[in-house]
């Protein structure tokens, strides 16, 4: 058995409406863009046994351009860059200019088990990594053999 949509006003059309009318059909949003609108950077997020680990791809930045910040339980990483290009001629009028303005900011929840004193991060090669140690009682214990007496 399967839930069907229904509109009493006109009832043979209203599955055809309703599903042309989808919200996925016509969702244009700017959910991958910032308030800005720049590209959101793209985050890898991986867990091992002793830490997560996050990669945020950023090429193009220097690691003076970023902010990280641990706040009640929440890392947020961001950033704000503005550049000018500056092109004169002879008697100092603008014969091109183009200002930028780029902002963004990525707030992720930090789990229970996350040490949030020894949080590291390091921006190489276009991609700043943040290091996220695991509490040391929420890391594995190894198995443990238990003699029968």
């Amino acid at each position: 058995m399967s839930l069907i949509k229904r509109n009493d006003l006109v009832p043979a059309w209203s599955n055809l409406f309703d599903d042309f009318l989808n919200p996925n059909w016509y969702d244009w949003s700017n959910r991958h863009y910032s308030d800005t609108n720049t590209t959101l950077p793209s985050v890898n997020i991986k867990e091992t046994a002793d830490n997560f680990e996050v990669e945020m791809a950023a090429p193009g930045m220097e690691k003076e351009d970023f902010r990280v910040e641990v706040n009640n339980g929440y890392l947020t990483i961001s950033s704000e860059k503005q550049c000018e290009s500056k092109k004169e001629d002879k008697k100092g009028r603008y014969t091109k200019q183009e200002f930028c303005y780029e902002s963004f900011s990525r707030s992720f929840t930090l789990p229970g088990s996350a040490d949030t004193e020894k949080i590291e991060a390091k921006y190489e090669k276009g991609i700043l990594t943040i290091s996220i140690p695991k509490k040391e009682e929420a890391k594995p214990k190894p198995v443990r053999q238990i003699s029968i007496g």
